[in-house]
């Protein structure tokens, strides 16, 4: 079984940063590949960014630019750093670890932008 913890949500405002971690723990390697998604009030559900098993990464065209996303392997988290957030930032911020042909998925933290 494979359970992820996240943290770092809360209200920041227009212009702010922000970083989540998510730890992921169980049966996984520290090279499985990792990642964030959103989803903003009455949207469905979109990318932010991954970073995969050899540590490429990739972004959502919203999230290039102002958001990073890095792993810490030894402690199986990966982090989302945020800058330059927008009110549209504003979502639900969930992080995966896909292992084993399965995506884990953590609860989930409210990210709010607003002045």
């Amino acid at each position: 079984q494979v359970h992820l913890v996240e943290s770092g949500g809360g209200l920041v405002q227009p212009g702010g940063s922000l970083t989540l971690s998510c730890t992921a723990s169980g049966t996984i390697f520290s090279t499985n590949p990792m990642g964030w998604y959103r989803q903003r009030p009455g949207k469905q559900r979109d990318m932010v960014a991954s970073i995969s098993h050899n540590d490429y990464t990739n972004y959502a065209g919203s999230a290039e630019g102002r958001f990073s996303i890095s792993r810490d392997a030894a402690k199986n988290t990966v982090y989302l750093q945020m800058n330059s957030l927008k009110p549209d930032d504003t979502a639900v911020y969930t992080c995966y670890v896909y292992t084993d042909g399965t995506y884990y998925w953590s609860q989930g933290t409210q990210v709010t932008v607003s002045s």
